[in-house]
């Protein structure tokens, strides 16, 4: 399919441009989904698996949107470019660009849960770019569904929020994005999402800007395909673009560089398909721009001007990336030098305006800053699964002189326990140097919780409250503010339990192991000296022997180890080794396993 615009009948009249933001888990691609069937993108007997927008292994394993997406339908002649921005505020990179995308957002909310950290997070950024909001509230079907109460909990986040007259007089449309049905009476359920694309029509604003003026792209997000290389896209704020037409790169420097396309498409439901000419307000994939990164404008060779760039907030937490020197390294990555390492590091940085790579004393390791833990993690997790094999430290935060004055980041924490789990909560934030700003219950029997807790007093936190309340407990987090240092804050309060020589874990080893405390490793696993094999009871490490095996003699039966009885290991997670490692600790990250090991080696126990 080509799409050919005609310059002289351009109408942009007939475009609309929006986002979705929403907290993690608030049904935002659920209803695109929706959005995408009603509109006949997909034929009648083709098979649609659900959220067909998550399209990386990763997005559909958590269930949560990384990276910002988009699509286009086409409803009653109207088309509607429809960007799905992720709902965790440490991809808030993501969600800072996509504004200078579009002209409105539809904010979803469940009608359960009403609006979250994420929720306050991404519509600030919104309502600051000056975009028209349509509020959605989601999930109406569910039994402890009151929409109401999140309607009004909305209000009163665009006031908190510092919302226009304009802004606080959205429109609210109620949903099922399961069912894919809209209703603007919570009390007569819907049929379609026709009621959802006719608000869009009458409340999203057509694009602005002249298509006989020069030419402004925006580059906002960058692509890859094996077949054609780097793609930009963006949108075009002024101008006609045409295919294989000579255009002029403006950098952050201002230096131009002239270049010509190779090739030019537009959006047409999840394809991307040829277009000999896209006029002002459209979001066009433009290919064969040689080193196009985020934030820069493609412009008119005539009359060349930049964009003003959004500005991307700074990273709050860093780690520090090594080459693996392990007594294992090279034996399960593909890629394992410092030269491969750095080369994938750099090339991240090309598509996440919200990362930072810098060199250190040290030719073998790079200091990498994100905006969180998650952030930083999910780079971890995809780097491992693409093949290479490295070492990362603990996370640290980032600190920040205000005013002659040493800051720290401090996070907006929700918690929601049964009422008998308040206690040992307050109990382990204290020492953490939390403060709880709003405390009360809710209809569901559960109390809601909100403290503002320093960065560096959650690491480790996660997995204790999980334990603390058996699983019962939710916990959101995201960037809040800058604060003086909080003071010290005690780090983990048990040691590890270090394995003291090479080889396979024995039943024998074990079971003695496990009298010591929590381990990490069953039988049968390969370890080396001073990797670590469990949690220590106490709060100093111990190295200790699991690779010991009993010494048999013709006076003991061959059956005597089936006595033997192990408790099964602790699984951890990659952000759970995050976590749990000590300043002296590595995780040792490769494509086949996570082992946690003391920085020293080789490993010395009286040291």
């Amino acid at each position: 399919m080509e799409v050919i615009i005609n310059k002289d009948s351009v109408r942009q009249d007939h475009l609309r441009n929006l986002a979705i933001i929403a907290h993690v888990d608030h049904g935002k691609t659920t209803l695109v989904d929706g959005m995408l069937k009603q509109s006949g993108v997909f034929h009648e007997r083709q098979s649609v698996e659900e959220r067909v927008l998550d399209r990386n292994d990763l997005e559909r394993e958590r269930g949560i949107t990384i990276m910002a997406k988009n699509t286009a339908v086409t409803y009653q002649g109207y088309k509607l470019n429809i960007v799905d921005t992720p709902g965790h505020a440490d991809f808030g990179g993501e969600v800072e660009r996509i504004v200078q995308m579009v002209d409105g957002v539809l904010l979803l909310v469940d009608a359960s849960e009403g609006p979250m950290p994420q929720t306050r997070f991404v519509l600030r950024k919104a309502l600051e770019a000056g975009l028209v909001p349509i509020v959605v509230i989601n999930k109406i079907d569910r039994s402890n569904a009151r929409p109401a109460g999140a309607l009004d909990e909305v209000l009163d986040l665009f006031i908190d929020l510092g919302a226009n007259s304009t802004q606080l007089d959205f429109p609210v449309v109620y949903t099922n994005a399961k069912a894919g049905t809209a209703t603007l009476d919570p009390g007569q359920p819907g049929s379609n999402l026709k009621p959802l694309f006719d608000l869009i029509v009458s409340t999203i604003p057509a694009p602005s800007g002249d298509p006989l003026e020069h030419l402004q792209l925006g580059v906002t997000l960058i692509d890859y395909d094996t077949y054609v290389g780097r793609q930009a896209v963006g949108r075009i704020h002024q101008g006609t673009i045409h295919n294989k037409q000579d255009v002029v790169v403006l950098g952050v420097d201002g230096v131009p560089r002239r270049q010509r396309l190779a090739g030019l498409y537009v959006f047409d439901g999840l394809k991307k398909v040829p277009a000999e000419e896209a006029a002002t307000g459209e979001i066009v994939v433009v290919v064969g721009l040689e080193e196009i990164n985020v934030g820069e404008t493609i412009a008119d060779p005539e009359a060349p001007e930049p964009l003003s760039f959004v500005q991307i907030d700074e990273p709050t937490v860093a780690v520090t990336f090594l080459v693996n020197k392990s007594p294992f390294a090279g034996r399960e990555g593909d890629f394992a030098t410092s030269r491969k390492l750095g080369e994938r590091l750099l090339r991240e940085l090309e598509s996440d305006v919200s990362l930072r790579v810098q060199p250190t004393d040290s030719p073998d390791a790079f200091l990498v800053s994100g905006r969180g833990e998650l952030h930083l993690s999910i780079l971890i997790e995809t780097m491992r699964r693409e093949g290479y094999e490295f070492e990362v430290s603990r996370p640290q935060v980032i600190e920040r002189e205000i005013r002659g004055v040493v800051c720290e980041p401090v996070e907006e924490v929700i918690i929601e326990v049964p009422e008998c789990c308040i206690g040992i909560v307050m109990e382990r934030l204290g020492p953490r140097k939390s403060t709880m700003v709003n405390m009360h219950p809710d209809a569901n029997g559960q109390v809601h919780l909100e403290f503002h807790v320093p960065t560096r007093g959650l690491f480790g936190f996660r997995s204790e409250f999980l334990t603390d309340t058996r699983g019962t407990g939710v916990m959101y987090q995201s960037f809040h503010h800058y604060a003086p240092l909080a003071g010290e804050i005690q780090g983990r309060l048990r040691g590890s339990l270090v394995a003291f020589e090479d080889g396979e874990t024995t039943g024998y080893g074990l079971e003695n192991a496990q009298e010591r405390g929590e381990l990490f490793v069953g039988m049968g696993v390969p370890v080396y000296t001073g990797m670590i094999v469990g949690e220590n009871a106490r709060t100093d490490d111990l190295a200790i022997n699991v690779c010991k095996k009993k010494r048999l003699t013709n006076m003991r039966s061959s059956t005597a180890d089936l006595g033997i009885k192990l408790t099964p290991p602790r699984q951890m997670s990659l952000e759970q080794c995050l976590e749990f490692i000590g300043a002296d600790e590595l995780l040792e990250v490769t494509p086949k396993k996570l082992r946690m090991r003391k920085r020293q080696q080789p490993y010395n126990p009286r040291s």
